[in-house]
């Protein structure tokens, strides 16, 4: 086609940065890797958007999107590549966000996927001291890739990670949303500098994931351990590894600072609505290793060189200043899902439980605690089959806590259509266990669990 791009890596492309939203400032010479921008004052900004365009039109863009916000209380995280992101949640400030922080257990044994398993890790380290981070570093590069996209409405970079022998590459849908549908093209850096041509397989905007195939896959390409995230805790020593500001290769070591970090974005353009079904992505791995843009879609490693998570946002203060120990990694175990799906179908099937819900608080005992109010139960859903009530607040799922329709979506999405879930919900002054197995959410579904 006259207007396909053709530009390969390290040759410049059109201007203008992809899938524009409001509110963006720029970092680095490549403003479409740029980093999605947490204002603490005003919104978490999207990036993509025009360098070029007025202080006045942003801040009339912004005011639209606080609007929408205040019917969406909800914890709202910046991704670090070029993405579309509804930057509608004004005047959160970390000391909002909610997750798990405590180090005091595991979750449940996960849902193995059909195609990608944990296994053991590749180093081993020695018992009571301090990482090899060399030793881990060593073994991982190889395994994750440097991303070019070359487009029509931009260029934009990151990371990926190979998952197979097969040349299947994991990485942030923000990453090559604009190389979807064959509008643009990939090419995949390996870690000695070689470089391939690779088409998009499936991507899942609400979860941030996609994954790629090399046109060409080399016979020695190293595909990633991959581990358990559902066996993480927190203060666990983790490294990030990826290609920031066009710096392949890079790696940074930090802790596990919390789990269950619910994310927001948004899978469609920025002209359209959104709602909080379509919005809410997964509980996220927050992680004090330094991640800056071109990180999306790298590797977050154990010390033992397991995958534990895909790197995908940030958070920073209003005045910028790059990275502030505060980022986000999905969990592998959500990985294993989509990718999985995604190889095998070219699209995926989340799990729903057919609720509307609004956070609220509920009695509990002389306190009061945060949950999920049932506003509405669909019809023939999961949920109105296990008998969920309008008027019900769930408080948890599996016994990982609930404290609000964020979260409610969050967790149900850590499962699989065909699952059998035990919610926790207080009716009354009641508090009761209920089986639910859960559902495949209809396209299009206005609902928020």
């Amino acid at each position: 086609m006259a207007n396909e791009p053709t530009n390969a890596p390290g040759q410049e492309g059109p201007s203008t940065g992809p899938n524009q939203a409001p509110g963006t400032t720029w970092h680095g010479s490549d403003t479409s890797s740029a980093p999605w921008k947490m204002d603490a004052s005003k919104n978490w900004d999207a990036p993509g958007a025009d360098p070029n365009q007025s202080d006045d039109t942003a801040e009339k863009k912004d005011d639209a999107a606080t609007n929408r916000a205040k019917k969406r209380r909800a914890t709202l995280f910046i991704g670090i590549g070029a993405v579309v992101l509804v930057a509608a949640l004004a005047g959160l400030a970390p000391a909002y966000l909610s997750g798990r922080n405590t180090a005091d257990g595991t979750k449940n044994p996960p849902a193995q996927s059909d195609q990608f398993h944990s296994q053991p890790g590749p180093i081993q380290q020695a018992s009571g001291s301090a990482p090899d981070w060399t030793a881990t570093a060593e073994a991982v590069a190889p395994s994750v890739v440097s991303i070019t996209v070359n487009a029509y409405q931009g260029n934009a970079q990151g990371s990926g990670v190979i998952l197979d022998k097969e040349g299947h590459v994991v990485t942030n849908h923000h990453v090559v949303a604009d190389a979807v549908n064959g509008r643009g093209q990939i090419f995949i850096t390996l870690n000695d500098k070689r470089t391939h041509k690779a088409t998009v397989v499936g991507s899942d905007p609400s979860t941030d994931l996609a994954t790629l195939k090399m046109v060409d896959v080399p016979s020695d390409i190293r595909p990633i351990t991959l581990g358990d995230s559902d066996q993480l805790k927190v203060g666990v020593p983790v490294m990030a590894v990826g290609n920031p500001l066009g710096l392949s290769g890079t790696v940074t070591e930090g802790i596990i600072s919390a789990l269950d970090r619910p994310l927001i974005t948004s899978g469609k353009p920025n002209y359209a609505e959104a709602t909080i079904s379509e919005d809410v992505i997964t509980n996220a791995i927050q992680t004090s290793a330094a991640i800056n843009p071109g990180n999306s879609g790298g590797a977050l490693v154990n010390a033992s060189g397991q995958l534990i998570g895909i790197n995908s946002s940030i958070a920073q203060t209003q005045q910028g200043g790059g990275n502030i120990g505060i980022g986000f990694a999905i969990p592998v175990n959500a990985m294993k899902n989509i990718a999985s799906q995604l190889i095998k179908n070219g699209h995926v099937q989340h799990a729903f439980i057919g609720v509307s819900s609004q956070t609220g608080n509920v009695p509990e005992g002389e306190a009061q605690r945060a949950a999920a109010l049932v506003a509405e139960v669909t019809p023939n859903s999961p949920a109105a089959e296990a008998g969920i009530r309008r008027g019900d607040a769930i408080v948890a799922i599996n016994n990982e806590s609930i404290d609000g329709k964020e979260a409610l979506v969050a967790q149900v999405r850590d499962h699989r259509a065909g699952e059998q879930v035990t919610l926790t919900i207080v009716r009354g002054k009641q508090r009761q266990d209920v089986q639910v197995t859960l559902g495949s959410r209809p396209q299009d579904t206005e609902d928020n669990g």
